[in-house]
């Protein structure tokens, strides 16, 4: 289930966002004030848009496994402006499906309700893993769309990203 946020999630949140496991392919690790902050960022993206990083609750199971949706691109590249899907979930609830459907979920938010023409979603070209979720998502990959990440320094292990698109279906 996708929902909104709740006070109670900064806790969990905070936990996820200072997992280093989680975090490997971010540039570091986030601080409680970090994680904070981040949240503060995903509410107002929210109020301004309509949308953005839904809490990924598992009923029966667990009030917060991670957050998935949908944000607008932050920094100038080629294929910006432009609205991104993403997910970040616990450890424990990886390899199990959740990540891909919730982001089905959001993608389908994002073409009806949103009437976005596209949505696209980067990573660190070596993270693998959320590469292979892009793929089951029916994301199309172009190695002449793959670019240098603009917010992280020359020669990081993580600067050069790949990006994946869906259009919308018709």
């Amino acid at each position: 289930m996708l929902r909104a946020w709740r006070d109670d999630d900064l806790l969990p949140f905070a936990a996820l966002n200072a997992d280093p496991v989680v975090m490997e392919y971010f540039p570091a690790t986030l601080s409680r004030a970090e994680s904070d902050a981040l949240a503060t960022r995903i509410r107002a993206h929210f109020a301004q848009h309509g949308y953005g990083f839904w809490v990924l609750e598992i009923p029966g199971l667990t009030p917060f496994a991670g957050c998935v949706g949908l944000l607008h691109a932050d920094f100038e590249a080629p294929f910006a402006p432009t609205v991104e899907i993403g997910w970040r979930l616990a450890q424990a609830y990886w390899g199990q499906g959740y990540a891909t459907e919730a982001a089905q979920l959001a993608l389908q938010y994002g073409f009806e309700k949103c009437q976005l023409p596209e949505i696209v979603s980067f990573t660190a070209a070596i993270n693998l893993r959320s590469q292979a979720l892009m793929r089951r998502l029916g994301m199309t990959h172009d190695c002449r769309d793959d670019f240098e990440h603009p917010k992280l320094p020359q020669g990081h292990r993580l600067r050069p990203h790949v990006l994946y698109r869906m259009i919308k279906p018709q």
